[in-house]
């Protein structure tokens, strides 16, 4: 692996050293969008560098084309040793709100993998909902090979998600922001009002929640 991949392990080789075989990496996307579920997954990496080949162009999601996104999915997928996707949907997110919603969905990701972790390395600087040990890592990312790992699957999927959205609510363009609070987007909540997959407690969106009498 390259040089920049093997410095992404470093969090993960500290706990492997001291006999924790098992280190699950969760990250969640969506937390800042208008529309659509919040979106976490968790992934644990095996610990052999053979098997880790394939990854080393694997960062931040963010800092990814959706090509190279694309392409490093399949390979985590391939070579992950566990991985599970969970999302909480816009009314729970209306309910509890978006920071416990988050954390809820990179709770659920855990819960969802075959194998359980002995430690899980958490993106940002608040712990999650769980028993299993935890290390937060602000930015975790960009420094933390099984985290950046999970940003992507999460990315991918819920950008695929989005793209379905898109073709069943037509106007408002999905599938180009993913429910952002791009221009576009703002435009078309203006002229047309939120539709079920809006976060109605959003400022941006219960400012128009009269334009559409029927929503749930």
């Amino acid at each position: 692996m390259e040089r920049q991949a093997l410095d992404l392990l470093r969090y993960e080789r500290m706990l492997w050293d001291l006999g924790l075989d098992l280190v699950a990496g969760v990250d969640e996307v969506g937390r800042g969008c208008l529309a659509g579920p919040v979106v976490a997954a968790a992934v644990i990496l095996p610990r052999d560098r053979t098997s880790l080949q394939g990854l080393s162009g694997v960062r931040d999601s963010k800092s990814l084309t959706s090509q190279a996104r694309a392409r490093l999915e399949k390979e985590i997928r391939l070579r992950a040793l566990s991985l599970a996707i969970s999302q909480v949907e816009p009314p729970e997110i209306d309910r509890i709100n978006i920071l416990n919603a988050s954390l809820k969905a990179m709770a659920q990701a855990v819960n969802g993998l075959d194998h359980r972790p002995n430690v899980i390395l958490v993106d940002g600087n608040q712990f999650i909902p769980h028993t299993i040990p935890q290390k937060v890592i602000i930015k975790g990312d960009s420094l933390s090979l099984t985290i950046a790992a999970a940003s992507i699957v999460a990315k991918v999927f819920r950008d695929d998600l989005m793209k379905r959205m898109d073709r069943e609510f037509p106007g408002y363009q999905f599938g180009r922001h993913k429910g952002y609070a791009t221009r576009r987007h703002k435009e078309a909540l203006r002229i047309y009002g939120p539709c079920a997959i809006h976060r109605k407690s959003f400022s941006g969106v219960k400012e128009y929640l009269d334009k559409n009498r029927d929503l749930p």
